[in-house]
């Protein structure tokens, strides 16, 4: 197989399909830690927030205690303001669970004393995620706190009433001292595991986040470096497949100085010799003399029709791309034969044929020009010495490939000529050939992918198969 078709038939993987890994590896990373850092965010404004709840609460216990046993009225209106931190929280928690107007939802997490820029956040993961264990066990505790807080403030209710009736004495004042410190230690302890739960689910996503971050580095870095790969093996490819044109651009212009000297020496012998032989003709009187110029001439102009005709194939082969049809053999072998009775000895030769196929799927012009050179090939090197000069001609399918056989029994060809007789120009007698038609044959067998074998033995004839593939 020639290098070029090596060259291509190399498939690599669709580098734009690695791009588009990396493009969208890319972006759901950016995606994926932009809504990680956006719900670690709001995470943080919880637990800021549960700080802020948790020492309102106990400030408000403070004061609460201290009214009981002072009755100053500035300690229950501290007691009230410290207290609202921790209802603003609970009206918050309770519309956001219904749905409730974002409005409100805001002024209850403002009056918590959570930061104004981190309203949004702490709305959109509520909203978003309270479903997710973590969260959902955290609100869950937030909720027993609000319980807490309801019955801290029926019990701070309860302690004014008393004291701006007079009916408080210290058996009550014992008494709900006694009830405020369970509740605060209860919701100390449910504050503490609101903590420690977005404590828990932070370090959870922290880790996740590290995970997929590393999943989608790898997946990156895996494109890149096979897309870099890829790209030095096309870059590889390319060298070569510029080499091999190189190559195949020095041979042929060494192709090409050697046939237009060739050809302008063989276009200009047959006409120095017609000048020639015009001149001698021009001085004969003879009339038999004269004749047997004209015949001279007349070969002479053969030749040079000849030559003609093997230029226009092989500019045609070189040209010209391969054309699929129908093609009958048949046809192609009895117009090459009709074509060629001009030839000397064509009209003695006797011609067999066995056709087992006949029409095939090829290209037209380069089966007729193979056909062409083979049948000229035989009758111009017939054996006149022979009593009969035969040419037999095969057509047949051998597993998948077409077979063209010419075999004729005419001089042969010498052992020392066999691998030079498909070389441009190579000629064994010049009077027979201008040394282009074996090698136009070669090349037209050779853009059908086929092959071209000889066997031949001087003085006995040759025979000539062409092989090509079954489309």
């Amino acid at each position: 197989m020639p290098k070029t078709k090596i060259i291509e038939n190399l498939k690599l993987p669709n580098v734009y399909i690695l791009l588009l890994i990396v493009f969208l590896s890319c972006t759901l990373l950016i995606f994926i830690n932009f809504f990680t850092i956006k719900i670690l965010s709001a995470n943080r404004a919880y637990v800021n927030g549960e700080s802020h709840y948790s020492k309102g609460q106990k400030d408000a216990v403070r004061h609460l205690i201290t009214y009981l046993y002072t009755e100053d009225e500035e300690q229950w209106k501290l007691y009230l303001e410290e207290l609202k931190v921790p209802q603003g929280d609970g009206i918050a928690r309770i519309l956001l669970l219904s749905n409730g107007d974002i409005n409100i939802i805001k002024k209850g997490l403002r009056d918590g004393r959570n930061h104004e820029k981190d309203l949004d956040d702490m709305i959109w993961l509520f909203r978003n995620f309270k479903s997710v264990s973590f969260l959902a066990k955290a609100i869950n505790e937030w909720e027993q706190a609000d319980n807490l807080v309801n019955q801290l403030a029926e019990i701070g209710k309860t302690i004014d009433e008393k004291i701006k009736t007079g009916s408080l004495n210290e058996a009550d004042q014992q008494n709900i001292l006694n009830l405020i410190s369970v509740i605060s230690d209860k919701l100390t302890i449910n504050e503490r595991k609101f903590s420690d739960t977005l404590g828990e689910g932070t370090r959870a996503i922290k880790d996740q986040l590290i995970f997929t971050n590393i999943i989608f580095i790898l997946i990156i870095v895996s494109s890149v470096c096979i897309y870099f790969s890829i790209m030095v093996k096309k870059i590889i490819i390319s060298k070569k497949e510029v080499e091999v044109k190189n190559e195949n651009l020095i041979l042929a212009n060494k192709e090409l100085d050697r046939f237009v000297y060739s050809a302008s020496h063989d276009l200009r012998s047959p006409i120095t010799s017609l000048k020639g032989l015009i001149e001698i003709t021009q001085m004969e009187d003879d009339l038999e003399q004269i004749r047997e110029y004209l015949n001279l001439m007349k070969l002479s102009l053969i030749k040079q029709d000849q030559f003609i005709s093997d230029i226009i194939d092989y500019s045609k082969n070189k040209r010209k791309g391969v054309v699929l049809e129908s093609i009958s053999l048949i046809s192609l072998f009895e117009g090459a034969i009709i074509q060629h009775t001009h030839i000397k000895n064509a009209d003695r030769i006797i011609v067999d044929i066995e056709i087992l196929v006949d029409v095939i799927k090829s290209d037209g012009l380069r089966l007729k020009i193979i056909i062409n050179n083979l049948l000229s090939n035989a009758i111009k090197y017939a054996d006149e010495s022979k009593p009969e000069m035969r040419i037999l001609i095969k057509t047949y399918i051998e597993g998948n490939f077409y077979k063209i056989e010419v075999i004729d029994n005419g001089i042969g060809i010498k052992p020392e000529f066999k691998e030079h007789i498909f070389e441009m120009f190579y000629v064994i007698d010049s009077n027979k050939g201008s040394g282009l038609g074996l090698y136009i044959l070669k090349e037209a067998v050779k853009s059908l992918n086929g092959n071209i074998e000889i066997e031949s033995e001087f003085t006995i004839g040759s025979k000539f198969v062409v092989t090509i593939p079954r489309l």
